[in-house]
């Protein structure tokens, strides 16, 4: 019988990728406790912002501030975290659309319950200590209103 024919080979992707003028403005401006949207064509403020305005497909060129405050769009509870989650006990994803923004963005919520989170809550950025101009600089988001 004759030996299989095999060859070292490692896969690799050795380059890398900038974050490119619109999301690296963004991720700039969370190590300094800010957060900045994209104006569209309509007036409207994506955000995270976009590199083209989804409406017409052209360059976004505004990027204006937005509140580190929000309301709660929708949520789903996670009761078992996984290895992945940067949480290690039960939360929230949340959809918050922040003030002075138009569109909702996804990140997580610490609240002690499923019944704690519900849709029009306020809630409002905890800033990670140490920021290093990624979305992880937002820590998550807390609750402003208290629950009944």
């Amino acid at each position: 019988m004759l030996e299989p024919l095999t060859a070292p080979y490692v896969l690799e992707y050795t380059y890398t990728r900038t974050t490119g003028p619109v999301i690296g403005r963004f991720l700039g401006a969370l190590t300094e406790k800010r957060v900045l949207g994209a104006r569209t064509s309509d007036g409207s403020v994506v955000v995270p912002p976009t590199e083209y305005d989804p409406h017409t497909g052209d360059p976004t060129k505004e990027l204006v501030p937005v509140a580190d405050t929000g309301t709660i769009s929708a949520h789903t509870w996670v009761a078992l975290p996984r290895g992945a989650h940067l949480r290690k006990k039960p939360f929230a994803w949340v959809l918050v659309r922040l003030d002075g923004a138009d569109t909702s963005m996804l990140h997580l919520l610490d609240a002690p319950s499923p019944e704690s989170v519900r849709a029009g809550m306020r809630v409002k950025i905890r800033w990670a200590e140490e920021r290093k101009g990624a979305i992880t600089d937002i820590e998550g988001f807390e609750l402003v209103e208290a629950t009944p």
